[in-house]
């Protein structure tokens, strides 16, 4: 796998990759064993302590298992986007997907009357900024379903 694609970098390496059309898809594992499904992907299963697992694709559409709305600039580092005023809150979230594991992930929207639990959800790439090459920096997010103006929009990072 590549980290980069033409002017785009993605946020880290072996967490997901773009498809064709530019979507998202997340790198996950299940366990040979029990079937369990595990998001990052893991070697072993913490559900039953095997030592073995496969390597995976999750689905890219799933549902909001539940919510908050981040309102203050997290710890930096990890988080590379504006503080002060120029912060914007953002939503934050689990989506299940598939009924078999469920993401912790950043949401495209960040206001409570946007957000319910149950909604239907699907992954979108956002931009978070750009490196010192220039290329945009690509992470994924979920967004609710049909709301596709949220793809490749740029985001605050987190």
């Amino acid at each position: 796998m590549t980290a980069s694609t033409a002017n785009q970098t993605l946020v880290a390496d072996g967490v997901f990759r773009l498809d064709d059309d530019g979507r998202p898809i997340l790198f996950g594992s299940r366990c040979n064993n029990c079937g369990n499904h595990m998001y990052p992907r893991q070697s072993g299963c913490p559900k039953c302590m095997f030592d073995g697992a496969e390597d995976i694709e999750l689905a890219q559409t799933g549902t909001l298992w539940t919510w908050t709305v981040q309102a203050f600039p997290p710890k930096a580092p990890p988080y590379l986007g504006p503080v002060g005023a120029d912060f914007e809150p953002y939503g934050v979230g689990y989506v299940e997907l598939d009924n078999q594991v469920r993401v912790e992930t950043r949401l495209t929207v960040g206001t409570p009357e946007e957000l319910e639990i149950g909604m239907e959800m699907e992954i979108v790439a956002q931009v978070l900024g750009t490196d010192d090459d220039g290329n945009d920096i690509v992470t994924y997010a979920f967004a609710p379903t049909g709301d596709s103006s949220n793809n490749q929009e740029n985001g605050d990072a987190s």
